[in-house]
């Protein structure tokens, strides 16, 4: 009798990026990435461009589809979107992160109607070799090293990473460049998923866009060309729990950012995170928090330390990352 395999579980990490600059850099000599392979996938909740800046290893995402990189490479990894990365045995590769939403930093530099989406079934275009782009590592590089100064000025990094996601957006676009050659690595040929942590992308990033609205989950299901019944058993499958619970975990997220960089009331917060009462809010929140909303910004205000305050990964249904994302081996 066979034993079956058990199902690769897919981690979600949550970022929180400061309502008035959503940037976040992970840099430093401590950065480095085990050659352990992790257990599992992960994913986040904004866009993430990382530089290798040593060694070499492994870029993986779901169906076992692997890229290698090595020093120089740039990696442009959208939310939501599974992935784990590993050095190559007996070797730490040494990196810096840069995570940020583009929809909220970019928000007053482009027009209304300019379409965010990054592209979710062509994996290759999320890793850009050494040497195949001259600017975009250039500003990559340029704009940790502006966010790594004792007092980085805002609008100079903002104007880096900014230049960053268009260069990085022309580089994805296939008009932009020649069709693959017979010569080209079989890792850099589009891989045809069949997994179901990339089918339900789609509504990973409408309920991120639209938490603050109302709508119903055969409008998820639609959005992945799925039916209702098929969707939500996907959906439970990848993210271990249900479409519902998701968005509520999201809108309570987006509430924590509200209570810590705002002086916006509660009932007011309550209302702009799509509860429709206020006691649904304070329920669901003390329940994924721990805390009440209120005892949650006093804490905010007494400048407790990041890892000391309750984290959304802690309530049940979510994993824990490998380690701290200041001190993290697996990314």
């Amino acid at each position: 009798m066979s034993i079956k395999k058990p199902k690769p579980v897919i981690e979600y990490r949550n970022y929180y990026l400061p309502s008035s600059f959503p940037v976040l850099l992970l840099t430093g000599d401590n950065w480095k990435i085990s050659d352990v392979k992790s257990e599992h996938l992960h994913f986040h909740n904004c866009l993430e461009v990382g530089i290798c800046h040593s060694r070499s290893g492994i870029l993986e995402f779901c169906n076992a589809m692997t890229m290698p990189f090595s020093e120089g490479d740039v990696t442009c990894i959208p939310r939501n979107i599974p992935h784990t990365t590993y050095s190559a045995p007996c070797t730490k590769s040494r990196w810096s992160y840069l995570f940020f939403d583009p929809r909220q930093l970019f928000r007053d530099m482009l027009p209304p109607d300019f379409s965010y989406s990054m592209i979710c079934d062509d994996v290759h275009k999320y890793l850009i070799p050494a040497g195949l782009s001259r600017r975009i590592p250039l500003l990559a590089d340029a704009a940790v090293e502006e966010l790594s100064a004792e007092e980085p000025d805002r609008m100079l990094a903002k104007s880096y990473l900014f230049a960053l996601y268009m260069e990085i957006i022309r580089f994805q676009n296939p008009e932009m460049h020649n069709i693959q050659s017979e010569n080209t690595p079989p890792w850099q040929n589009p891989p045809c998923f069949g997994n179901n942590s990339m089918n339900i992308t789609p509504a990973l990033d409408f309920i991120e866009d639209n938490y603050m609205n109302k709508f119903p989950v055969d409008r998820l299901a639609e959005l992945c060309h799925m039916s209702p019944t098929h969707f939500r058993r996907c959906f439970q499958s990848v993210m271990h729990t249900t479409p519902l619970t998701y968005l509520n975990t999201i809108r309570i997220m987006n509430a924590c950012n509200l209570l810590r960089n705002t002086n916006h009331t509660i009932l007011t917060i309550s209302v702009m995170t799509g509860f429709s009462t206020l006691s649904n809010f304070n329920r669901l929140f003390n329940q994924m928090m721990k805390v009440p909303p209120k005892e949650y910004r006093m804490q905010t205000l007494r400048g407790r330390k990041p890892g000391e305050i309750p984290s959304i990964i802690e309530y049940a249904g979510w994993l824990e990352p490998d380690e701290s994302p200041h001190m993290g081996n697996q990314e």
